[in-house]
């Protein structure tokens, strides 16, 4: 259980959820109910792989990104325009570290304007909020 000012926190702004792992792991949790984790799947994974510094292993990591959540019918897809979605095609076989930036971009916005606000209403916000407060 996070501490209740940490919990607090996860309400003053989205990048304060985002930067506690507990907070990731209860926005993930509440994601899952609205079938969209793979939102903030994908984020975390485009952060994981900018931190990446070997040209070969992020490659790897770019083709796993792309077959995981990007191409078209990927397990875990996200919604992302056409435009976005070649420009990452075009540029998978050479990948940079920027590669996803536009993609990742358009998933926080979307996370940021539409889940987060429903997340801090949710039943699981105000359950932890609740257990924090009486700790």
């Amino acid at each position: 259980m996070a501490p209740v000012n940490d919990v607090m926190a996860w309400a003053e702004s989205f990048d304060h959820l985002l930067e506690c792992k507990t907070g990731q792991l209860v926005f993930e949790d509440f994601l899952r109910t609205q079938y969209s984790e793979e939102n903030l799947l994908f984020w975390l994974a485009c952060e994981d792989y900018k931190k990446t510094t070997s040209v070969t292993e992020m490659t790897v990591a770019a083709k796993r990104i792309y077959a995981e959540f990007v191409q078209v019918d990927a397990p875990r897809q996200i919604n992302i325009d056409c435009v976005t979605r070649e420009e990452i095609s075009e540029n998978i076989s050479q990948p940079g570290p920027n590669c996803f930036d536009r993609a990742q971009k358009l998933i926080y916005g979307l996370m940021e304007n539409d889940c987060y606000p429903r997340f801090l209403k949710s039943e699981i916000y105000q359950a932890h909020l609740e257990q924090a407060e009486q700790q």
